[in-house]
């Protein structure tokens, strides 16, 4: 099938008081991709999938989960998503197992067809499968809930912060889990603060800023808006006073012989910015330079939409 997994047309929704969440969003998440959903704090992204599950009610707009429109067949469309929310929600008193196998009836998944204890092997819980959840570390929460939203086997997964207060090693478990969730055909919908996760995870990303959508590119074209570059040289003597020049867009003296020098490279190259430093009587001694990222992009979007 080519219909998009998710699709948001015209999408509005301004809370009592006149505060607007969301103002005018269309995107398509296409089915079996890895979608990245970014924006500063406030800035609508979880109104949007709280409406997409359901919790919010839109001002106007349209949207669908798997072809199935959330206003004319919600029981569909929430069949067709789970959702990893922020906050960790789920009862303290009951043990993991238990908590699936109570969801998994939400859904009316049958008994025979209930996979508890194979979700909870597949993110490392099933030593923990009868112990309280409430005695569960907050990482070992956040698996539960990325468990419990896949219950129902559904082709979409929304992970809202999921790696927010896990450490390193669960972070990496946890992705590994959502890579292979997606080699099976789940499609992902990954909102995150850890931009590098996103540059490394996504297909295609999104980013949202005052309800706004201001970008919605394929992660390797987004990354690649980026104009800045940084380059830092370290020279052969003191620096007195940090050498001028036309192709430098800013210059900071870092120790008492390197240099770090901004240029952009849609106007200049790091060969241009050698041979000012060279010109100004300064021997190179070493060179190392950092690549523009998603960071770089997103603060530049971000900052040019608040402008």
């Amino acid at each position: 099938m080519t219909e998009a997994a998710i699709s948001i047309a015209n999408l509005c929704k301004t809370y009592a008081g006149g505060k607007r969440a969301l103002d005018d969003v269309t995107l398509d998440v296409e089915r079996g991709s890895i979608f990245g959903l970014l924006g500063p704090n406030g800035a609508g992204k979880s109104t949007l999938i709280n409406i997409l599950a359901g919790l919010v009610n839109k001002s106007s707009g349209t949207a669908s989960i798997w072809g199935f429109d959330i206003d004319q067949h919600p029981r569909n469309a929430k069949v067709s998503i789970g959702i990893v929310n922020q906050e960790i929600l789920f009862d303290p008193f009951f043990t993991p197992v238990e908590t699936l196998e109570i969801q998994a009836g939400l859904y009316g998944v049958p008994r025979a067809k209930r996979r508890s204890m194979e979700l909870l092997r597949a993110v490392h819980l099933e030593d923990k499968a009868n112990a309280y959840a409430r005695t569960l570390s907050g990482g070992m929460k956040r698996r539960l809930m990325v468990a419990k939203a896949m219950v129902h086997s559904p082709p979409v997964l929304v992970l809202d912060e999921p790696t927010a207060g896990v450490d390193i090693e669960l972070r990496q478990q946890l992705w590994a889990y959502v890579r292979q969730l997606n080699a099976q055909g789940v499609t992902v919908v990954l909102t995150t603060h850890y931009l590098e996760e996103a540059e490394q995870l996504c297909d295609r990303i999104a980013i949202i800023n005052h309800g706004k959508l201001i970008a919605d590119k394929p992660t390797r074209e987004l990354v690649g808006m980026a104009t800045e570059k940084l380059v830092e040289v370290t020279v052969d003597r003191d620096v007195v006073t940090p050498p001028a020049a036309t192709c430098f867009q800013k210059i900071e003296l870092k120790g008492s012989r390197t240099l770090a020098i901004t240029y952009r490279k849609d106007v200049a190259n790091a060969g241009e910015v050698l041979a000012a430093v060279q010109a100004d009587g300064y021997g190179i001694v070493d060179v190392s330079t950092r690549e523009a990222d998603l960071e770089d992009v997103f603060l530049n979007l971000t900052r040019a939409s608040n402008a």
